[in-house]
Formats: structure tokens, C-alpha cells, sequence
């Protein structure tokens, strides 16, 4: 292989390594979710019952809807589900709306694009205008 490869070899190992589901992930949902969506997002969680909704089953809702629409449900809250925009980061919320897609997919057939979502997401998380270096430095020149 030559050498010149190996700095895009190294990039898209980093990005595949980055885009499992991880600790941090985990955490944040059992603090955050798991009391209503329970540990697999069934909508099962200890608090659901007590609940006057019934509470959504991830795997037949969030096939269904865009990384858009279920960052707003997360920053905004939905219905009775609190607003997290207040409280986490706005990378902490990427982190869930990652984690509600691994979720939805456990005990279904995922469709063959969605093997590939968190691949796109990464890529898309990636500051590219830092990497290629078209970012600004943030200071002008003096004409």
C-alpha cells in the first residue's frame, strides 16, 4: 500500500472506531431515558406505567423519522417528554439521537441503508472545515 493512502486509511479507521455505540452513550441514556424508554427503548421503563401516555417503542417510530426531527424531539421534548436542550450539550445530544437509532434496530429487520447510518453521521459530524483547513483562524488581515 503506499504511504500516501495510509494518513485516509488512518482517518476512516478513527471514523469506524468512533461510530459505535460506547460508554458515554450508555451512560447518558440510563441518566437521561431509560426510567420512561426503558434499557432497550420498548417504552418500558419503571416510570412508563405510572405514566397517562403510553410511552413510544423506539423500533416503530424512529425508523420512521429523520436525525432532524429526533435531535428537536430530544432538544425540545415532545408531548410529556422533557426538554433535554437545557440540560446536555449539543454533542451530548448527537450522542442520543445515535443511541435511540442503535436501539431501534435491536430485535428487527433494518433496512440495508440503515447498516450504514452511523458511517454517515460520523462523516457528517467530522469538522471538515478544520481538517481540509479551510477554517478561519479567526484573525484578519490587515489590508
Amino acid at each position: 500500500m503506499p504511504v500516501k493512502n495510509l494518513p485516509l486509511l488512518i482517518l476512516f479507521g478513527l471514523l469506524w472506531v468512533g461510530c459505535g455505540r460506547n460508554e458515554r452513550m450508555d451512560l447518558l441514556y440510563a441518566q437521561r431515558c431509560l426510567g420512561c424508554h426503558g434499557p432497550s427503548g420498548l417504552g418500558d421503563g419503571p416510570v412508563a406505567a405510572s405514566l397517562p401516555v403510553r410511552v413510544p417503542d423506539f423500533r416503530e417510530t424512529v425508523e420512521k423519522k429523520t436525525t432532524p426531527q429526533i435531535r428537536r424531539a430530544i432538544a425540545e421534548g415532545r408531548g410529556i417528554m422533557p426538554a433535554f436542550g437545557p440540560a446536555l450539550r449539543p454533542a451530548e445530544i448527537t450522542d442520543m439521537v445515535q443511541m435511540v437509532r442503535f436501539l431501534s434496530r435491536e430485535g428487527r429487520n433494518i433496512s440495508w441503508w440503515e447498516k450504514y447510518d452511523t458511517l454517515v453521521a460520523a462523516h457528517c459530524n467530522v469538522p471538515w472545515e478544520l481538517v481540509l483547513g479551510y477554517a478561519e483562524t479567526g484573525e484578519k488581515k490587515q489590508p
